[in-house]
């Protein structure tokens, strides 16, 4: 007797199985979507159930990893200023004071640029204590590197090496702020704004008074 080709198979279709993260894999995905959504839209502008969503997981499992939003947001921006910390300070190679300057500068344009997402997020106004402090204290750790340079610069040309901090924290400041600004232009091109930074620090530094005055009425 022929077999009823209409008859239905037994045999039914097989559901793709989905592959079940490990909990290092989970929680590197919630990093990577909180670092997102904080950057786009802020810590207060971000929910745990968008990142929830976004991930395909429950808001429980948020809280299980992070403790909730702000456990998150503190371990983000941890990473992000030792990696920008880490790479400024790898970057001070040279011998030479000026070029020393330069490889400062491309170092957080290059985050910059590389990291647009961290960097926003560095410089908003943090709402809660973090483990490595603020942005502010990051430019400081910055400044710290390049202190000892214009320590030795201020010695060797008979300024007080006490003033290396004060001038330390200037020029990264400057360097940072600009950073700020061209996040956003992104002109001219990096290597020119390292250029145009570093001419205006080293020859800012270059014609510097050892003892600099007021010509203004106020003297205090």
């Amino acid at each position: 007797m022929a077999t009823d080709s209409s008859t239905p198979s037994n045999d039914k279709p097989r559901r793709a199985r989905r592959t079940r993260m490990t909990g290092a894999e989970r929680r590197q995905q919630l990093l990577e979507i909180g670092r997102t959504l904080f950057a786009a839209k802020g810590f207060e502008g971000t929910s745990v159930e968008e990142i929830a969503a976004k991930a395909g997981v429950s808001k429980p499992v948020v809280y299980e990893h992070f403790g909730g939003k702000e456990g998150l947001y503190a371990v983000v921006v941890d990473r992000e200023m030792r990696r920008l910390l880490d790479m400024v300070t790898s970057s001070l190679t040279a011998g030479h004071p000026r070029e020393l300057c330069e490889q400062a500068a491309f170092a957080l344009l290059d985050y910059i640029e590389e990291y647009t997402d961290g960097f926003r997020i560095l410089v908003r106004d943090s709402p809660i204590p973090q483990s490595t402090g603020s942005f502010a204290s990051l430019i400081s750790d910055i400044a710290t590197q390049v202190e000892d340079i214009l320590g030795r610069e201020f010695k060797s040309r008979g300024f007080d090496p006490k003033l290396a901090p004060l001038y330390a924290q200037a020029l990264v400041g400057m360097v940072a702020l600009t950073g700020q600004w061209w996040l956003d232009v992104r002109r001219p091109k990096k290597a020119e704004v390292a250029a145009h930074l570093v001419n205006l620090a080293w020859h800012g530094l270059d014609g510097l008074e050892p003892k600099p005055r007021l010509i203004g009425h106020r003297k205090s």
